[in-house]
């Protein structure tokens, strides 16, 4: 994820959070060490972030299972082989690297679509760190270092 990039489609409150929220120092060290290390789902964390944080909304383990499954085909089929790729060719070839990880941030960012229609929520006041750390919680049982580096970093 690229702060930099933006979205050609506009309309995705959810996209433009992960963006800024994806540029803050520290933050991909942490969503990516709780990707490689626990197999979670960057998208569905900065979902769970998003609604706490933006939507006041508490999610339930229901809820980030039913917008997962709405995602999970892409995310299996699609992203995780682009990710491959583009980690499999990063030593060998700079110019191929950088358009699969361009190739493979459109990927994200039409998950974080359909994620985004999946969970039906729209910003509203209310919200803040603590419900975002709850609703990330959901997604790490037992917590991480890693997932509680990335709160403190949501309330700053």
């Amino acid at each position: 994820m690229d702060a930099g990039s933006a979205n050609p489609l506009g309309g995705n409150p959810f996209w433009d959070f992960s963006l800024a929220v994806y540029g803050r120092p520290g933050v991909p060290a942490c969503c990516l060490a709780l990707q490689d290390g626990r197999g979670i789902d960057v998208n569905l964390l900065l979902f769970a972030a998003w609604a706490g944080m933006d939507c006041a909304t508490a999610l339930s383990a229901e809820a980030l299972e039913r917008v997962d499954s709405a995602v999970a085909a892409w995310r299996r089929e699609v992203v995780q082989p682009l990710r491959a790729v583009r980690r499999r060719v990063k030593a060998e070839d700079e110019a191929l690297y950088r358009r699969m990880k361009a190739v493979e941030l459109e990927a994200e960012r039409i998950q974080q679509d359909r994620l985004f229609a999946a969970g039906g929520l729209v910003p509203r006041p209310g919200g803040g760190p603590a419900l975002a750390a709850a609703n990330m919680a959901l997604l790490v049982p037992g917590g991480d270092p890693a997932l509680a580096a990335l709160v403190q970093k949501l309330g700053g």
